[in-house]
């Protein structure tokens, strides 16, 4: 059923109809465990790009709402928290906090939800919250799309700031995805500033622990750089990517900003085109395997938190942020939700 439920594929074999082998009692409680599931992550509003994506604000059995963008060629990025706590400075997700851990069934059921509209075949765990900081609903998350959700191991792409717990973790999972670290900057200060919240590791530090991952598993790393015009696209900065990653197994991929615009505090603005396409060039001249990525979703909000924080409004976001800073309980989700009883 779980197999069925994730690929969007009939209980039906090549063989037999599924009401010719499964019980009677079964088959009369299908109708509610699949309506159950699918209740986990309903669409509440759609806004696709120019670009092929669509970004979708996904509604949850309990009222709460996170992000999810389905990615030209068949890709879709799924968040696992709703909110998120490392407060990196130019994220809108982090301005709200965490408000709660989404359960490993609520993460899947995002990818689900993109399977009814179109193909997936790569999941990127990119969205809104820190992957690391629910790390046993996400690994088992990914261990379902991997081993039952036919999608790649290579394909599944698990995304942090970097975290010590990670690196411990990954390599003994059943199903270890590939890993994109987010690097933003080679300057430990300016590390600190920007990921506020994040473990304090080293720009030099985190890059050895990816190539330690990305030498056992045989998938390079794949480094995130968000372009910051004036902050992390110097010189300084080049000489840095270019010393750090030279002879490693890794890719740097190079994402220009989308801007946050009428909001106090993001003052961030993304470089000229041509900027970022000359630092690109120069790390390649520099033997460095360097992509620079047109940020999907750009006319529909595509940066993370955006597309929320309108819909929820300024009052009610702030409201939630209040709740969660005066120590309201927030129930852990639940570690294996796939037993039968997905809530």
């Amino acid at each position: 059923m779980l197999r069925a439920w994730v690929q969007g594929a009939s209980l039906d074999t090549r063989r037999r109809r599924a009401e010719d082998f499964l019980p009677l009692a079964l088959r009369n409680e299908l109708p509610g465990l699949f309506e159950e599931l699918n209740g986990l992550a309903c669409v509440h509003s759609e806004h696709p790009g120019e670009d092929g994506s669509a970004r979708l604000l996904v509604a949850l059995a309990d009222g709460q709402t996170v992000e999810a963008v389905l990615l030209p060629r068949d890709g879709v990025c799924v968040s696992t928290q709703v909110g998120c706590a490392v407060g990196c400075v130019f994220c809108m997700t982090g301005r709200a906090g965490l408000l709660r851990q989404l359960t490993s069934a609520e993460i899947v059921a995002q990818v689900v939800l993109a399977r009814s509209r179109r193909p997936v075949k790569k999941v990127v765990f990119m969205g809104m919250g820190e992957p690391a900081h629910n790390l046993d609903n996400v690994l088992e998350a990914i261990e379902l799309l991997g081993v039952e959700g036919g999608i790649g191991h290579k394909n599944l792409v698990f995304s942090t700031v970097g975290d010590r717990r990670v690196f411990e973790r990954l390599p003994q999972s059943k199903v270890k995805p590939a890993l994109a670290l987010s690097l933003h900057t080679t300057d430990p200060d300016l590390r600190r500033r920007l990921l506020p919240k994040a473990p304090d590791i080293a720009p030099d530090e985190l890059v050895e622990l990816g190539e330690i991952y990305a030498r056992r598993t045989g998938y390079p790393i794949q480094y995130q750089w968000t372009l910051l015009e004036g902050i992390n696209d110097s010189e300084a900065e080049l000489e840095g990517i270019a010393r750090l990653l030279a002879g490693k197994y890794a890719v740097m991929n190079l994402i220009p900003y989308n801007s946050v615009e009428g909001v106090d505090g993001f003052d961030y603005r993304r470089p000229s085109w041509e900027r970022a396409a000359e630092m690109a060039r120069r790390l390649h001249v520099r033997g460095i395997l360097t992509k620079l990525r047109h940020s999907a979703g750009q006319d529909v909000e595509g940066g993370c938190g955006q597309l929320r924080a309108r819909a929820l409004g300024g009052a009610e976001e702030t409201s939630e942020r209040g709740r969660f800073a005066s120590g309201a309980t927030l129930r852990r989700a639940s570690p294996a939700p796939f037993s039968g009883n997905p809530t």
